[in-house]
Formats: structure tokens, sequence, C-alpha cells
């Protein structure tokens, strides 16, 4: 969700921000953690200025793919920016990096520079940079946080690519229903009206139904697409999205994977931020809007348990953040010294567990919805047509 904030930024200047978040609270968070005083915050607009602001945002990852390849190629960090910026002297990418250039030149540190534009470059960005600010290893950064996108990026297309077929089986099976309803139904009703037949219960029923329909059309369209309306508009309701998301992680099976999804991801940012060398506190601050609301304020107790100085697998079990597997690697990275790594790895088990899961149960979702939609197509036709069937019978 999308978020307009008016801030102050260090030179007490106004400063409009657009942020992703997934609530007002998190925003002003996200904000705050970039230096800027909050003034208000506002949820974006949808409308027509939004699709053409989608059509001009900044791309981070290209960017970085870019400047990597620059710098290794033996440019310093301003010549490999000039070069960018020479490539796309107009639109939003052309304007970042003339913004970001001048501010390097005024002496600014490049993840200062880089501030100036919270909409395109995440707190996990900038503090990736910074920390290589201090060490002096921009590529190694730059190579980290590439692989990380990437890595979320090839699960999450997965897992889009995976849910491909169904939604189009929903999606063309509804159509098929609703034209059997809304227009086939309907006729055979009329035909029927002049014959001398009593009607089955359920053949009677059904063309009840498609009377019903051809006598109130303008009703029942406008009853389906106000139904459509407020479905839309409760969905984009947090509360409601909330409420939804708390039934199916209540769900057996379904609900743990959800869980293991996000804590995937949970890891996977948290061994980046560990390897670039931030403080695990800190590193949980930073991460916490990765989280859904009930798992957040289980990391916000295990944020407390380690400022208290209780380690790191044992705060995370503790919360409820922790499988079996992630705990006892946990324990590991934290014995060798190198939990970054290991967090890495605990990520990279259970993405492809979440990826086993996802082929397994859409291999059973795919021909038990195709059997749904085909008893109940079918189930419309037999009565329709039971009523000639059974006159059939009659005159023999």
């Amino acid at each position: 969700m999308r978020f307009e904030i008016k801030a102050l930024d260090a030179r007490n200047q106004v400063v409009a921000l657009r942020l992703e978040a997934p609530n007002e609270a998190t925003a002003r968070g996200l904000a705050e953690q970039q230096g800027f005083a909050v003034i208000a915050a506002a949820r974006g607009a949808f409308g027509g200025g939004a699709l053409f602001e989608a059509r001009g945002r900044f791309p981070t990852t290209l960017f970085s793919i870019e400047l990597l390849a620059l710098l290794e190629a033996g440019l310093n960090l301003l010549e490999a920016l000039q070069a960018l910026s020479e490539k796309d002297t107009g639109g939003e990418r052309g304007r970042v990096l003339g913004a970001v250039l001048d501010a390097l030149r005024k002496g600014e540190a490049f993840s200062q520079a880089l501030q100036r534009f919270p909409e395109y470059f995440s707190p996990l960005y900038i503090a990736t940079v910074r920390a290589s600010e201090r060490t002096g290893n921009l590529k190694e950064a730059l190579g980290r946080y590439i692989a990380y996108q990437e890595e979320l990026d090839r699960v999450k297309k997965k897992l889009i690519a995976a849910s491909i077929y169904p939604a189009i089986l929903m999606g063309v099976g509804t159509l098929v229903l609703a034209f059997l309803l809304f227009y086939v139904v309907p006729r055979f009703a009329s035909v029927y009206d002049d014959v001398a037949v009593k009607l089955p219960f359920f053949s009677a029923l059904l063309l009840g139904l498609g009377h019903g329909i051809k006598a109130y059309a303008g009703l029942v369209l406008t009853t389906v697409a106000a139904v459509a309306v407020s479905a839309a508009y409760a969905l984009s309701q947090d509360a409601v999205r909330g409420r939804l998301i708390e039934r199916l992680w209540r769900m057996p099976g379904l609900g743990e994977q959800m869980r293991t999804y996000q804590l995937a991801r949970l890891y996977r940012t948290l061994g980046m931020l560990l390897r670039a060398g931030i403080p695990v506190v800190r590193a949980l601050d930073m991460v916490s809007g990765l989280l859904a609301a009930h798992l957040g304020v289980a990391l916000e107790r295990a944020r407390r348990w380690m400022e208290e100085g209780k380690p790191i697998s044992t705060a995370m079990t503790n919360a409820g953040l922790a499988t079996p597997v992630a705990t006892r690697l946990m324990r590991v990275g934290e014995e060798s010294g190198r939990m970054g790594e290991l967090m890495d790895r605990i990520a990279r088990f259970h993405d492809e567990e979440t990826s086993r899961f996802a082929d397994t149960f859409l291999r059973v979702l795919e021909p038990l919805l195709m059997a749904i939609l085909g008893v109940a197509v079918g189930l419309v036709v037999v009565l329709m047509y039971m009523p000639i069937f059974e006159l059939a019978g009659s005159l023999q």
C-alpha cells in the first residue's frame, strides 16, 4: 500500500515522500528511520496519475546491476553514475540520478544521496550501502543486494506462475456458469412455458430462477455489480484483509506454509543485513514491516529479549519465529560466528519447502477445480434438459 508523506528533512525543508508500507504507522516509522520529521501522512490515491507514476518508477534492481557492472569495469562511483545519467537524460530515472550526482559533488556520502529518495531506495538498500561505506566495498554490497532481490523475485515468480492456470480455470468456469444462468436458462424457461409437462422439482426450481432473472434483469445485474464493488472495497481495507489473512493462517497445512514463507523472507533479509555488518537489534527494527501483524508483535518481543542479552536462537524460538531447522542452524551460526550466512541457508531451505508445497497443492487443486466446475456446469445442463428427456419417455 502506498502512502503520501509530507516531512521535514535535515535542512528543515518540506519534502514529499511516497512509501510502500502495510499501514500508516509503518510508513511513518520508515520515514523517521530515514531522518525525516513527519508532518502528515495519507494513503495514496488511485487513478490515472498513479498509472503514469508507475510507468516512471525508478528500477532499483536494474540500476544496481548496471552500477555494479561499471564499478567492476574499473570506473569509480562518480564516473559510473555519470555514465548512467548520460544514458537516461529524461524521465524519472534521469531526475533521480542527476540529484544523486549533485549530492555527491557537494560532498555527501552515497547513502545520504540515496536517502533523498526513500520511495525508490528502501531502508534496507540504504543501510546496506551505508555499511559498505565503512568497509569500502560497495561492489560486494551491491552484489549482495542483487542476489537478495533476485532470490525474492525467483520465489515470488514461481508462486505466481504456478497459480496462473487455476486462476484462469476459475475465471473461465465462472463465465460459463454466468452465461448459462443469465442467458441460456431464461430462454429455456420461456420454451417450457407452453409445454404441458410436469417438471421435476429441481428443473422447476432452476427454470423458476430463469424466469426471475428474465423479469428482473436490471435488478439482478445491479445487485451483482454492487456485491462485486462492495467486495473489492472491503478487500482494500487493512482491517478486512487482516481478518481474512488471520483465518487463512488458522487453516491446517496452508496456514503453516504461509507462516514459513514469511519467516523465510525474514531470515533472508536478516542474513543480508547481518552480513553487511548491521547489529542484529537494529536489523530487526528494519525488517519489522516484512511480517504480518501478529508476527510483528512476536518480532518486537524477540528484539526486547535480545536487548536483554538472550542469544538470537533463544529469543527467536521463544517468540515463535523459528522452525526446528532454523533453531538448530541459528545455534550453529552463533557458535561459528557466521550468523548471516546461516540465515541465508535457512531462507533457502524454507523457500524450497514452500515451492514443493505449492507444486503439490496446485497439482491437487487443478483437477479438483476442474471436477467442481464440470459438475456444476453439467448439473445446470442436465436440469435444463431433464424435462425434454421425460417428455421423450412419455411419448414412447
